[in-house]
């Protein structure tokens, strides 16, 4: 037997969505170790801190059927191919939505390639029910007190309410 395929699920994850959820779901049947890597970057002025996204993703993981990969959650504050390295990853997975995410994500694989040729990037489209949500629209709902049940999971609701009430 081989060594494990190490994929890596990078993001913000401010918050973690259900539409990230069933990304990873389906990249555990891909690989054998999925590490779902929350990226530090607090300056980007995320609205949940480093140490509570890092929360929600665990506490979303501990429901998701894994199709027997190991699946765990980390953070990390240095580039994307270094963090990689660090913990054998050959495999970086990436969720796309639509076009405009696809110019984007085009420019970074070619940019990551270049440093680090030996870790391939895997593109998985959003399913047809979660390809309009985002981050960024659940928190504008939330905000507004719109229903995003719909849209994350119980935890990170509850925490968004609590975030906007206070």
């Amino acid at each position: 037997m081989g060594k494990p395929l190490i994929g890596i699920y990078p993001g913000t994850f401010d918050p973690i969505t259900n539409g990230h959820i069933d990304i990873i779901r389906r990249a555990t049947r891909v690989v054998d170790q999925l590490i779902v890597a929350v990226a530090g970057n607090d300056g980007k002025g995320p609205l949940f801190g480093t140490g509570e996204r890092l929360d929600m993703v665990r506490g979303s993981l501990a429901d998701i059927e894994s199709y027997g990969a190991i699946l765990e959650a980390r953070t990390f504050s240095n580039l994307l191919i270094s963090f990689a390295a660090s913990v054998q990853a050959s495999v970086i997975v990436r969720g796309l939505r639509a076009v405009s995410d696809f110019e984007y994500e085009f420019q970074m694989t070619g940019m990551n390639t270049r440093m680090a040729p030996n870790i391939e990037t895997l593109f998985l489209m959003a399913s047809e029910r979660h390809q309009f949500v985002s981050s960024r629209f659940v928190k504008e709902i939330g905000r507004f007190g719109g229903d995003i049940s719909t849209f994350v999971t119980p935890l990170v609701e509850q925490r968004l309410k609590e975030r906007f009430v206070s």
